[in-house]
């Protein structure tokens, strides 16, 4: 199975995040969407599983704070902000975050814990990244995958 983890896109989808897209079995999005648009044209592509974050407002009133989502047997935790993620994560083999634009991959108690960073507009001069990972068996298997940018 071939995800695309992806989070902050704040409203813009790069044409190298639709290429990559298309690959994706399915898609796990850590929030600040910013539009019912992007939710549409992501869950086009694949299967999506979104979290809302601190900028989707009154249109993303639908979107959990946090979600939990099985996928080939790997039990995925998601949320925006990485301080709301909860003491007990029973359970959990994968941990999803966003909110501070910057990638982050760490192996804590057993458990992955992944900031596929932002893929939207640049801000704090941090790289534009995301995540594709690859599920075989129990394995995951997790890339950086660098956007292309214009330098401003």
């Amino acid at each position: 199975m071939n995800l695309i983890i992806l989070s902050d896109t704040h409203g813009l989808l790069r044409p190298a995040v639709l290429e990559l897209l298309q690959e994706a079995d399915a898609i796990l999005h850590a929030g600040d969407i910013n539009s019912q648009a992007v939710v549409d044209k992501l869950a086009s592509f694949a299967p999506l599983y979104a979290v809302r974050g601190n900028n989707d407002k009154e249109w993303a009133e639908s979107l959990p704070r946090d979600l939990t989502v099985t996928l080939e047997g790997i039990r995925f935790y998601m949320v925006h902000n990485k301080k709301d993620i909860p003491a007990d994560l029973s359970g959990a083999d994968v941990v999803v975050f966003g909110h501070s634009h910057k990638y982050s991959e760490e192996r804590r108690g057993g458990m992955l814990w992944l900031n596929p960073g932002s893929c939207g507009p640049r801000r704090f001069h941090q790289e534009i990244t995301l995540i594709r990972a690859e599920i075989s068996g129990r394995n995951i298997r997790v890339e950086k995958i660098l956007i292309p940018h214009e330098v401003t």
